[in-house]
């Protein structure tokens, strides 16, 4: 059983992934509030929003790292808390934003323990495990780090191991916290083309992997996302495709700041132009000229 996710032309798409009037909090204080998502499957959606808006504790949630203070979460519709740890972790794939490797494990090694859920007693280590982690290393361009210690590695070359691990898993979802944490730009690029190329259909239309990932950077987001949600005190302002969600008028809302909003001259998608930060008397900036392509929205 799957619920469906609404999408702008008032049609639905399949959603094995929901949270329902999802509460969440640490000890006596609320992070989430009554939060409603249906996910869409093989699509790529981006939850971005100002710091401490709840956007880090959601994917917690969605992968059972958080227990909900009410209402729930549902995968192919039934309540995580019901389904067995290792059923999740087939299906599930969840990489957290501080992730610590156990000390002196070598690249190959820690690549190689996203197999786990896939191992039985009388059957240790495949074929097919060896092909999932070799695809994995070299979809991240780490297979010659293989045999060395991730913990002499370069920040961003460590994010590129954990990120391997989590595609090692093989799963029909990710959860992915911050990906492009310590890399440089032309890393976040390759990382985030990665994603897309996940959720992707297969050339024989197999619908392509369910991925959602938290993001700082909104242009980033606004390109890469097929579904964008943008939260704010731990409730979702706006969802829907990027070219809908992101505008002057949401920056302003939810990130306090001014901006022009205009196609991206490579893409197309939203491209937001920071301004100052808002206050109530102050006008929005000026659009651009009329012989500009974009629009102030």
């Amino acid at each position: 059983m799957t619920t469906t996710c609404p999408t702008d032309a008032g049609t639905t798409t399949p959603s094995r992934l929901a949270a329902r009037a999802l509460t969440l909090a640490y000890e006596d204080r609320t992070v989430v509030h009554e939060l409603d998502l249906a996910v869409p499957d093989g699509r790529v959606t981006v939850i971005v929003g100002p710091n401490a808006c709840g956007k880090s504790t959601t994917l917690r949630a969605l992968g059972r790292l958080l227990k909900p203070a009410g209402g729930s979460v549902l995968l192919d519709g039934t309540e995580l808390a019901r389904i067995p740890t290792r059923t999740i972790a087939r299906s599930v794939g969840l990489l957290p934003q501080t992730p610590v490797a156990p000390e002196a494990i070598t690249v190959s090694d820690l690549v190689a323990r996203g197999r786990q859920p896939h191992q039985r007693w009388w059957q240790q280590w495949s074929d097919e495990d060896e092909r999932a982690v070799t695809d994995a290393m070299e979809r991240t361009d780490i297979t010659a780090l293989g045999d060395r210690p991730v913990d002499e590695l370069s920040g961003g070359q460590r994010q590129r191991v954990w990120i391997a691990m989590a595609l090692a898993q093989d799963t029909d979802l990710l959860l992915l916290d911050e990906p492009t944490t310590y890399l440089d730009i032309a890393h976040q690029v390759e990382v985030l083309d990665l994603v897309r190329r996940l959720a992707a259909p297969a050339a024989d239309g197999t619908r392509g992997r369910t991925v959602v990932t938290v993001l700082h950077d909104l242009n980033q987001a606004a390109r890469y996302a097929d579904h964008l949600v943008a939260m704010k005190a731990g409730r979702i302002v706006a969802e829907g495709r990027p070219e809908d969600v992101v505008t002057a008028e949401l920056v302003r809302e939810v990130f306090g700041l001014e901006a022009v909003v205009v196609p991206d001259p490579v893409t197309g998608s939203p491209l937001v132009v920071p301004g100052a930060p808002w206050a109530p008397d102050r006008s929005a900036p000026s659009s651009p000229s009329p012989s500009s392509s974009g629009k102030a929205l």
